[in-house]
């Protein structure tokens, strides 16, 4: 078997590769040295994959280029031989897990996450672990373990977070497809830093397992790739229940599933009728820079010549900062307490500032925020009776410089927080709807923009042939990093 030129390799969809690998035209083995030749000549620019597991990998590479030997194409696993590495709050069996925490620095699971389980129970090679900020708190990846992961289009730049060394390392073709996670944007604000598709589901529909706090809702797993096709393809293996949760799953595997089989239309008009209330400040003046709000309003043209109405429109959000701010306090402080309080002295201040937040909450401000909550639950419904798909920006501001913490201020208004810079995502993650940012474009100085689309919840499959329709039609994706 002779295998293409690493680059061809790695440069193609998840989709092709998995195709390729399926039908033995490339073996497992082959795949993997491409994946990790380009580790070895991008990570050290990037700071992107901070674990490696090299001897294993090739271990199992070898009996996948074994199973393929011996099984007809189509009985393989649809991920077969697919070199991946996974964020690293994720826990991975037998591979470092350290949350980007001195508090964890050796750590070493004795079991998967479900998100990895499903991912290699589908054929995918673990081959490490990619960057993270501690605890995934924050959307810029750096920690006191491995530093910063720097933005593959500008290595100054910040390549945001929590799933930062995700969506570097698909953005610099090291893997075309990975695991994230976002409570407040991050999936999808690393994924609009990088160029790259980044889908955080509804709830229950990739569950969090295992899990101390089986109830919690604001918290999804999902996925990062180049394209939307890759995207629907990772959910097609990883939708579903499971028992240890008990949130509702309103998607399976077959919807997405479905979706893969349709393919692209050719449509002129591929989103006839589709129903687009645009916002550029989710009609409560949320500062947003120029240079973003620019490349949005000429992208909401896109959608309109693809056939969709376009009108300024948003959901009434008044409720979604309480709703947020308090569920993030109370899940922050239920899952790292202990923590804080064993370790206060290796901990980052937004983490002491976000558990001593929910430490302190009060019965009162409990209440206030599930009223809100139901209030913000009609408001979005309402919505949704009368559009098809929100389209906002993903961040509030282009790429920042690596070496800050946070934006101190946005469109001339100062942050007081960590977390209010994200705000663009936090509203919509309060909401609890689905939604993708996709790439939409490039700054003057040629900086990504992403677009953020959100659907009503359930309506995940909808959403991303929505998105795939605009893709499909602008390909920003397309242009690589200079590196």
């Amino acid at each position: 078997m002779s295998a293409p030129a690493g680059d061809d390799l790695l440069g193609r969809s998840a989709r092709e590769l998995v195709a390729a690998l399926r039908a033995r035209t490339v073996s497992a083995r082959e795949v993997l040295d491409a994946h990790f030749a380009r580790i070895d000549a991008v990570n050290p620019a990037v700071n992107a994959v901070v674990t490696q597991v090299r001897e294993a990998a090739y271990e199992t590479a070898a009996r996948a280029d074994e199973l393929a030997a011996a099984t007809p194409a189509g009985e393989l696993p649809p991920l077969h031989g697919l070199p991946m590495t996974h964020k690293d709050t994720h826990a991975t069996k037998g591979i470092r897990t350290t949350s980007g925490s001195p508090v964890y620095a050796e750590h070493v699971p004795d079991h998967d996450d479900l998100i990895v389980e499903r991912f290699r129970a589908a054929g995918v090679i673990s081959t490490g672990k990619n960057n993270v900020p501690e605890f995934a708190a924050g959307s810029h990846s750096f920690n006191e373990l491995f530093g910063t992961t720097a933005n593959p289009y500008d290595l100054t730049r910040s390549a945001g977070g929590s799933s930062g060394g995700a969506a570097a390392a698909v953005a610099t073709r090291i893997q075309p497809l990975a695991d994230g996670s976002d409570m407040g944007g991050s999936l999808r604000n690393p994924a609009a830093f990088c160029n790259v598709v980044g889908f955080r589901p509804s709830a229950g529909v990739m569950p969090l397992a295992p899990t101390p706090n089986a109830w919690a809702w604001l918290a999804r797993t999902g996925a990062i790739a180049r394209t939307v096709d890759d995207v629907v393809l990772a959910m097609s293996v990883l939708a579903g229940p499971d028992p240890r949760i008990p949130l509702a799953c309103p998607v399976g595997r077959e919807p997405f599933r479905a979706l893969a089989a349709e393919g692209t239309t050719d449509a002129a008009r591929p989103l006839a009728g589709v129903r687009v209330g645009l916002s550029t400040d989710f009609g409560l003046g949320v500062p947003v820079e120029p240079a973003v709000t620019d490349v949005l309003t000429a992208q909401a043209r896109v959608f309109e010549e693809l056939g969709a109405v376009v009108e300024p429109a948003c959901p009434d959000l008044r409720d979604a900062d309480e709703v947020f701010d308090v569920t993030r306090a109370f899940d922050m402080a239920t899952a790292l307490r202990e923590v804080v309080a064993e370790h206060r002295e290796l901990v980052k201040p937004e983490i002491l500032w976000n558990v001593e937040k929910g430490l302190a909450l009060t019965a009162d401000q409990l209440m206030d925020a599930a009223l809100a909550r139901t209030r913000l639950h009609e408001a979005v419904r309402e919505f949704f009776g009368r559009h098809d798909v929100l389209l906002a920006p993903t961040t509030q501001v282009l790429p920042f410089p690596s070496e800050d913490r946070w934006p101190r201020e946005v469109a001339g208004v100062p942050m007081r927080t960590y977390v209010e810079w994200m705000r663009s995502v936090c509203l919509v993650s309060a909401t609890g709807c689905p939604a993708v940012s996709v790439p939409g474009g490039f700054s003057a100085g040629g900086l990504p923009v992403g677009l953020q689309l959100v659907a009503a919840d359930g309506q995940d499959v909808a959403l991303l042939r929505i998105a795939r329709a605009y893709e499909t039609a602008t390909r920003f994706a397309d242009t690589p990093p200079p590196l």
